[in-house]
């Protein structure tokens, strides 16, 4: 194996891990996150508390593994194209170009979506299966827009698996089921990465150290969490139309959209501009730490230290 052949490698690994760790620190927010994007209502601690109290802590984990299995190929293409786009751009990726770090962000942004779409669409129904029991209990005649937060125990329907979802969307919509909102993740997360990948290179070039000839893990966090909450928080209401168009089974009163212009059009009359960055503190409640426990993790160079283990 080739030195460039364990580089790659190593790269794969410390992507896997910081989507691991990640996913399992910040999961409960991007539940609330997903909940609020799809209803009326605005109160985060209101949801989480609710979730917590109605389906229990592990209800604030709906959609955790199948976020879990596919969140290692996630991370480990996103981080590690972008690596590889700014190698091939930028002469091994040294020097400071905005326009190609732009491109090369860009890059992993299109290749991550392979894994990126039908992880969110699997996760987004599993994550919302609680709010949908409870709005379809709840009176008829109280408007969803009048209502706070609410969510159903656990025990009073039947819980949907990712297995089944997919299953079902495989055998009635083919391949093109689990590909829903294509269109819609490929406009976030190619302007996120855009966003992302230069403003956290450039901050993590800030604290650059001759000797170590790398950043500190403490700066590399910290680069992560600024860099992924500023370009999360630019994206939500791209965000809330990925979501909204991803979720198949709605509540009382909710549209069904036809596309992203049908989806932004309904969204402006009916909820008005601020329903487009519903979810947006979640969101980079979400992403702050996930990016900065995975630039962390690469950093370190968790999976250079496994690889030498096998030599």
């Amino acid at each position: 194996m080739t030195h460039q052949d364990l580089s790659i490698t190593a790269k794969l690994i410390n992507g896997g891990v910081a989507g691991l760790v990640g996913v399992t620190c910040v999961f409960p927010a991007d539940l609330a996150k997903t909940r609020l994007q799809n209803q009326h209502g605005k109160a985060m601690i209101d949801c989480l508390m609710k979730t917590a109290r109605a389906e229990g802590f592990f209800g604030m984990y709906r959609g955790a593994a199948v976020n879990l299995t596919l969140v290692t190929p996630e991370k480990a293409i996103k981080l590690a194209a972008n690596d590889f786009f700014r190698q091939l751009l930028m002469e091994d990726g040294m020097q400071r170009n905005l326009k190609m770090e732009m491109l090369a962000g860009c890059g992993a942004g299109i290749c991550q979506v392979v894994v990126t779409c039908p992880m969110e669409m699997l996760k987004i129904q599993l994550q919302d299966a609680g709010r949908l029991a409870a709005h379809h209990q709840g009176p008829a005649s109280v408007p969803s827009s009048s209502r706070s937060y609410t969510t159903g125990p656990a025990s009073t329907h039947k819980r949907p698996s990712a297995a089944l979802i997919a299953w079902e969307l495989l055998r009635t919509q083919g391949l093109a089921g689990l590909y829903r909102g294509l269109g819609a993740t490929l406009l976030r997360d190619i302007p996120f990465s855009i966003i992302y990948f230069p403003l956290f290179a450039n901050l993590n070039n800030l604290g650059f150290n001759e000797l170590a000839g790398k950043a500190s893990f403490a700066h590399s966090f910290a680069s992560g969490c600024v860099a992924g909450s500023v370009a999360a928080v630019a994206v939500t209401p791209l965000d809330v139309l990925k979501t909204r168009i991803q979720t198949l089974k709605k509540g009382l009163g909710e549209d069904m959209y036809s596309g992203i212009t049908d989806c932004a059009r309904k969204l402006w009359i009916q909820e008005g501009p601020s329903a487009f960055m519903k979810g947006a503190g979640c969101r980079a409640l979400v992403i702050a730490p996930l990016f900065g426990i995975a630039q962390g993790v690469y950093f370190i160079g968790i999976g250079e230290r496994i690889l030498k283990c096998f030599e």
